[in-house]
């Protein structure tokens, strides 16, 4: 049997760092011996394409907060970030022609600056306007609500570049309770803010997408936009339908559920026999698959986060923390408790 690809969390482009390193400076503090704490010199943070873990991003950001006492650094972070910053998808958006462009560049190519396996941020246009939508794994902690915070801070930052003015959005829903800092978001300029939501977004209206960029330039706009295309493209190209499967496998995990057969041959929009057929014919089987996806999930989960077992058991869509705990151990001979106590030893 082909042998299970492994499973990451996902990453984002070291450009997310130097954000970071502007807002522990903002504080009075030097960034560098904390970079360098987390291998993250000049040298490293200089490397075309170059990648941080989010689990590794999360911890660095953790870190940064303690070194500052800044609960609410995730959101300077964001207001002092740079398209730039963004790779080339950031650059491709600073020449687009209006905002929506703009915020529809930056959610397209998205891949090529973050990935999460688990979701992917969106964009929700309608009559009024659109919501822009941002994924995060949760539950949340010390280690991600600034991941939310400077994602939804920079949104708002770089469109503004675009436009070449502060912009101000109709509504910004959180996914969190609201935190100690909560009277700091009152620095975005938005009319209202709800905590506890069902999904972490901005809410902006026509007039704000239809603002112009005073820097847009048609012929790099248009040669920038292939460059995206192109690298996108490479970059998604798959190598077999197992792997087509377990990247929907990740957003389909959640909550006490796990996704069927027939749920992902729809995805694929293939016929659930074909599904079937073509996995033999690759050596698999679909619960293969399903475990190996869990299995290597939860690895990561135990090993790179904070989450206690029972929020692990619900991302990975078991029914309970005693059917999750009885799957590890009969994946790999020991609990989870064992296996993150063995890994914390090692590290």
């Amino acid at each position: 049997m082909m042998k299970p690809l492994p499973v990451r969390l996902g990453d984002l482009s070291v450009g997310f760092v130097q954000s970071l390193a502007d807002a522990v400076r903002s504080c009075g503090h030097d960034p560098a011996p904390l970079l360098d704490q987390f291998g993250l010199d000049p040298a490293r943070l200089a490397q075309p394409l170059a990648r941080l873990s989010i689990p590794r991003y999360m911890r660095l950001g953790h870190a940064a907060i303690m070194l500052t006492g800044e609960p609410a650094l995730g959101l300077r972070m964001g207001q002092l970030s740079r398209l730039g910053q963004v790779g080339l998808a950031g650059v491709t958006a600073a020449q687009a022609p209006t905002v929506r462009e703009a915020a529809r560049t930056l959610i397209r190519f998205e891949p090529l600056y973050g990935s999460n396996y688990r979701g992917q941020s969106s964009l929700h246009e309608d009559a009024q306007g659109a919501w822009l939508r941002f994924y995060s794994i949760s539950p949340y902690n010390a280690y991600n609500r600034f991941v939310v915070d400077s994602i939804i801070a920079g949104w708002l930052q770089h469109l503004s570049a675009v436009a070449a003015r502060p912009l101000s959005c109709e509504q910004i829903d959180i996914e969190f309770s609201e935190p100690d800092y909560a009277q700091r978001y009152g620095e975005l300029d938005s009319a209202m803010i709800h905590f506890r939501a069902e999904t972490n977004q901005l809410r902006l209206n026509h007039a704000t997408l239809d603002l112009r960029n005073p820097q847009h330039c048609p012929s790099t706009w248009a040669y920038l936009l292939q460059l995206c295309e192109r690298e996108l493209e490479q970059m998604t190209r798959t190598r077999s339908l197992r792997e087509r499967i377990t990247q929907l496998l990740g957003p389909l995990l959640n909550g006490g559920r796990e996704p069927d057969l027939e749920e992902v041959a729809a995805r694929l929009k293939l016929p659930t026999w074909t599904l079937r057929r073509k996995l033999a014919e690759e050596g698999t089987q679909f619960r293969a698959i399903l475990n190996d996806t869990r299995r290597d999930l939860a690895m990561t989960y135990i090993r790179d986060t904070e989450l206690a077992f029972g929020e692990i058991a619900y991302l990975l869509g078991f029914a309970s923390a005693e059917a999750f705990q009885r799957a590890f151990k009969r994946w790999n001979a020991q609990t989870p408790g064992e296996y993150r106590r063995r890994q914390r030893q090692t590290a």
